[in-house]
């Protein structure tokens, strides 16, 4: 298994294999993602803020190359549907291995496209938790066996299919190691962006005050914080209501019988 992050060093009487894999550094957040890809990552992860953090210690990042537990000359790990039909299915026993070998940290996790949809709420859970392990699919996906023996929970992104389950884990990943305390530096910006209320973000503005004759809004200039907070939240509510109708109804329905006019 490969780590990525600040690695461990302790003082100790017996020898050290210096090839040998980094410790998991307790009491931070821990990702492991069992993948046919390991070399996918950190990828994006490992830039920005979440890279900084990373880099820092403020979580840490595990991958185990699945086909380690591979059978044969070319390590396979899949094999064609049971009762016919296109593509191939990871085998219950090869995934089983990496599952059982491998140090889990938090809810087991499948990247799927049946999955249920992902929320912020989901990400601001898992980052309070002490992590997650995430299995990347590929092909035909998993064989359900594997599911029903370890309990594992299915997530998707949305409703749209991708090769495989490597980007989706670097989404959510992404999307959990924002809200862990101090990656961001300014933990207010989290309070106040999308689905944190319930709603859509407001939109944003910046200099300069006037680009191809088109002004910032007078209210985010008056410096009436009132008004401004006001203005926000309307446009917000505007853009729910218009966008994602879903997300309106269970806000109106949380804070009001009536769908107000906007």
């Amino acid at each position: 298994m490969k780590s990525h992050g600040r690695k461990s060093i302790r003082a100790s009487s017996a020898p050290q294999d210096l090839m040998s894999e980094p410790p998991t550094l307790a009491g931070i957040w821990q990702a492991t993602v069992l993948t046919l890809f390991p070399e996918a990552f950190p990828g994006t992860l490992g830039l920005s803020l979440t890279g900084k953090a990373l880099k820092e210690g403020l979580w840490q990042l595990h991958t185990a190359d699945l086909r380690r537990w591979g059978e044969g000359k070319h390590r396979n790990v899949d094999d064609t549907p049971a009762g016919g039909g296109a593509g191939m299915v990871l085998r219950p026993d090869i995934l089983g291995q990496a599952i059982e070998a491998t140090h889990r940290t938090g809810p087991l996790i499948y990247l799927s496209p049946r999955g249920t949809p992902f929320t912020q709420a989901r990400a601001r859970a898992l980052a309070h938790g002490p992590g997650m392990t995430l299995i990347c699919g590929r092909f035909e996906g998993i064989d359900e066996r594997v599911i029903d023996e370890y309990a594992i929970e299915e997530i998707s992104l949305g409703d749209f299919v991708l090769t495989g389950g490597e980007i989706a884990a670097q989404a959510l990943i992404d999307a959990t190691v924002r809200l862990i305390p101090r990656v961001l530096g300014n933990q207010a910006s989290t309070e106040e962006e999308s689905f944190s209320d319930g709603l859509l973000e407001h939109p944003q503005y910046t200099r300069p005050a006037v680009w191809k004759g088109r002004a910032i809004p007078e209210v985010l200039l008056s410096g009436h914080h009132a008004h401004i907070s006001d203005w926000r939240k309307a446009q917000a509510e505007r853009l729910t209501k218009e966008r994602r109708p879903d997300l309106w109804r269970a806000y109106t329905g949380r804070d009001s019988d009536e769908d107000p006019e906007l």
